[in-house]
Parts: structure tokens; sequence; C-alpha cells
């Protein structure tokens, strides 16, 4: 019992000390003009600081964040390396990252510039042509797909994002199921429609979604999105809600992707 009321009083002389203090200030805020100044300048001061301060912490864990995205991408690619028996590359390699990883060149590099809240939204790449970047060219993360080159100039690409009304990527539900075609919805920057899955095939919510490696532009098996609501579309097909992994508010370091046969598929197809 002793231990309590001394704790309550302590805490009691505190509140009273504080609640003192407090009012000396307004009192000297209202006894003149000098004091007045002084505590606002002092108030705003240490106002000042702490806004600062948070500011930094906050540009500080941003970095952080935006660096260990930026390992992470690496390792994805790395990965990629590895899976294709090129663990290392030699010094020609170096500069467009690996002329073959599987049938796929990558090429790592840095968005400039992007739209995110238009119809028909696009990006500018930091490397063209100098750096083995190519027209038709896709452009990754290790969380989704983010565009198709469309133009290229020496040192710069220009390419039309995912979020756009006219893209379109060959989707399918897991890694081995229905194939159908994947879109931007329109309305927000990680909403998909997965559309032309029949309606025998069993879709669960929560389903993973991948290129389905059908498109001569995209590498198979990216993870895209996680299957949401689902409805039957003339009776024959569903249409998939799908969450997309990447977020496009926060890109910044892509990966650029060329097939290496794809003059040899399109000459195919045109025959």
């Amino acid at each position: 019992m002793p231990r309590r009321k001394n704790t309550a009083y302590y805490i009691t002389v505190a509140a009273v000390f504080i609640i003192l203090e407090a009012a000396a200030a307004v009192m000297l805020g209202y006894n003149g003009t000098l004091q007045n100044t002084w505590l606002s300048k002092g108030l705003h001061g240490f106002m000042g600081t702490v806004w600062g301060g948070t500011e930094s912490v906050k540009h500080y864990f941003s970095l952080a964040k935006e660096n260990e995205r930026l390992a992470m991408e690496n390792h994805f690619l790395q990965q990629e390396l590895r899976r294709h028996g090129l663990e290392t590359l030699t010094e020609s390699q170096e500069r467009f990252w690996a002329d073959t990883v599987g049938r796929y060149r990558y090429i790592p590099t840095e968005i400039m510039k992007m739209s995110n809240n238009r119809q028909h939204n696009y990006l500018i790449i930091r490397k063209g042509s100098e750096d083995g970047i190519e027209p038709m060219s896709g452009v990754i993360t290790r969380q989704g797909v983010v565009g198709i080159v469309e133009a290229v100039s020496r040192h710069y690409s220009y390419a039309t994002a995912f979020n756009n009304l006219d893209m379109a990527v060959s989707a399918r539900l897991g890694r081995d199921g229905a194939v159908g075609t994947l879109t931007w919805d329109g309305t927000g920057s990680r909403n998909a429609i997965l559309n032309e899955i029949p309606h025998h095939i069993e879709v669960e919510s929560g389903d993973t979604v991948f290129t389905s490696g059908f498109s001569a532009i995209f590498p198979p098996d990216i993870p895209l999105g996680i299957t949401g609501e689902k409805q039957i579309v003339n009776g024959s097909s569903y249409r998939i809600r799908v969450r997309l992994f990447e977020d496009f508010s926060r890109l910044r370091f892509v990966t650029v992707v060329h097939s290496i046969d794809d003059e040899e598929i399109e000459a195919l197809e045109n025959r």
C-alpha cells in the first residue's frame, strides 16, 4: 500500500507542475508583445524541428524500402541466371545484362518519367538503342508486367504502360491452368480483369495469375496478381477480377526483356 500511495503522490505532483508551467507560459504570452513573440518563435522552431525530423525519418525509411525493392529485383534476375546456368556475367555481357537467359535478354534500367492518372498511360526509361533496347520489348519487374516498348532513341525509350486501355497480356491461371487475356480495368493502378477463362474451369478466389508465355514479348511464369470475384459472361466464360502485385504508383526500377527469337517467330506467323 505505501508504494501505491507514493506512486500516486509523484504522479499528482508531476501533473500539477505541468499545469503550472503551461499556465505560466500562457500568462507570459498575454503580458507583453516581446514575450509573445519569443514564445511564438520558440513554438514554431520546435514544430519545425519535429516536422523536419519526421520528414527525414520518412525519407530514410522510404529509401530503405526502395533499396530493398531494388535488391529483390536483382535477386530475381540472378535467380533467372542460375536457372539457366549463367551464374556469372562476362565483361561483354555486363552492358546488356545477359546475351541469353533462356531465350530472352534482360536489361535493368530506371524509369525517368511516367503517367499514372490517365486512361492511356506511358513511361519513359533511361536506356535506349545504345544500351540494347529494341521496340516491342517487354518491361517487367519481379512483381508483374509494366509495359511494352514502342519507340527507342539513342539513350531513352518510350513504353505503353500496362495501365493503359489499349494493352492486353496473355495470362494463365496458376502455372498450368487455363489461359485468358489480362487487361487493366481503367479504375485503379492495381485493378485488372482476366477474361476468356472457360466457365467449366474451377476458379478459386486467391489463385495466382502468371504470364502464359504465349506472347513473344513476355517470358512465362511472371507472377501478375491474385484472383478475386468472378462472373459468367455470355454463359460461356468467366470475367475475373485480379488484384495486381505491382503498385504502379511506386514504380522506379524496371527490367526490359527482349526475346531473341522474335523475328523468327514473326516470320513463321506471317507465312
